[in-house]
């Protein structure tokens, strides 16, 4: 591969947005699953505005670029956020076992990047078990026996109904009669007022920098990832990426921020490091939040080495990894991926697998804390033990 090439200058681009990001999202503590927890265990719905100030910010973004500055993003950006292939069952089953296996294993895909940065042997294994069961679906027949086996049949074709994709707007255009385009403005833009309005309701929220400024850089590190990609210097590189004669570099095409498959895409990589055009958008994502989470915590005295505190700490952290690296890739996604970049593009299913990975995780965290109080570990915390 040349030493300068457009897809050299694309990688370093998506690295520095997710060093960024992944600096951001440490010092502000943006954190998905503890945005749940702080909702059902608490009634705080600080972290849960930020993660949906985000989304506002990602709709908006994906608005003005549509409109002003990038050709529409497409059915089949990767993921196939907008497909027409309606896979309502993947998202619902997907996003409930992600929110299950995030509890368990105390934080989504980039909560575990981000807590691998600070030396946290905890998430490093979850991130490992993602990966395998990510580069498993990728090589072997795992997702056609697993996934697809039962979830195919259910595939709704919405070709057949005079949609050529599942953003809200096309949909809403379809029903009403109205023209697709206009819909799509209209349906992004009362969706991104209600989101905002949601968000600044709250005057703690609005008194809180941290989560004002998570927010805001997320959703415009999704925005930057679909400007990059989806816009002249993406065009470039998919044409460079066509005409490659040798090295031909994977995973080109439009797409923005997600984390589970990228994770299963870093594990094939590092299995084969001499293989450069294994570096793709996803595993410089990788890399970049990784990165940005040690210098971080580097430069804040955030770096300890955190172990085990039991063995069944060990199994729950292996099974939220497995249970995130299946269910994020039958959803196509994650908290970060559908529940931000995808809803960043109004498609439904990514609405879907939001709602499912959040009613996953709020039931497990509703199942522990049950099973703690009937071992007695509430009265004895509230009794000072």
């Amino acid at each position: 591969m040349e030493l300068y090439s457009v897809h050299t200058l694309v990688l370093v681009l998506v690295f520095g947005v997710a060093l960024v990001m992944g600096a951001v999202m440490s010092k502000t503590n943006f954190c998905t699953m503890g945005a749940v927890s702080d909702w059902v265990n608490m009634g705080d719905t600080g972290r849960m505005r930020a993660w949906v100030l985000a989304m506002a910010v990602g709709i908006t973004g994906v608005l003005l670029l549509e409109a002003f500055a990038t050709p529409r993003i497409p059915p089949d950006a990767i993921p196939y956020y907008r497909t027409e292939n309606f896979a309502w069952l993947r998202y619902i089953v997907g996003g409930f076992l992600f929110g299950i296996g995030m509890t368990l294993g105390s934080g989504c895909g980039s909560k575990t990047l981000l807590r691998v940065g600070t030396g946290n042997a905890k998430s490093l294994l979850t991130a490992g078990m993602i990966a395998l069961v990510v580069y498993l679906m990728f090589t072997t027949q795992l997702f056609n026996v697993s996934v697809m086996s039962w979830a195919g049949p259910t595939v709704v074709d919405l070709s057949r109904y005079g949609m050529e994709d599942q953003a809200l707007g096309t949909v809403l255009g379809r029903i009403t009669g109205l023209d697709a385009a206009t819909m799509r403005v209209l349906a992004g833009t009362f969706v991104a007022a209600a989101l905002f309005w949601f968000v600044f309701k709250s005057a703690d929220m609005r008194a809180s920098r941290d989560n004002i400024l998570g927010g805001l850089v997320v959703g415009l590190a999704v925005v930057a990832g679909w400007y990059i990609t989806a816009g002249p210097l993406g065009e470039a590189w998919r044409e460079y990426a066509m005409f490659a004669a040798v090295d031909r570099p994977a995973r080109v095409g439009v797409q923005s921020f997600t984390f589970v498959s990228p994770i299963g895409d870093t594990l094939r990589y590092l299995l084969d490091p001499t293989q450069l055009s294994l570096i793709t958008f996803g595993v410089m994502a990788v890399f970049g939040v990784v990165l940005g989470s040690f210098l971080y915590a580097l430069f804040t005295g955030g770096l300890r080495f955190e172990w085990f505190a039991s063995f069944q700490d060990f199994v729950n952290h292996a099974a939220g990894g497995l249970l995130m690296g299946y269910g994020g890739f039958v959803a196509m996604g994650c908290t970060v991926g559908q529940a931000i970049t995808g809803v960043s593009t109004l498609a439904i299913g990514s609405f879907m697998a939001f709602a499912s990975i959040v009613a996953g995780s709020a039931l497990t965290m509703k199942v522990q804390y049950l099973m703690l109080d009937e071992r007695g570990f509430w009265p004895a915390l509230r009794a000072g033990d």
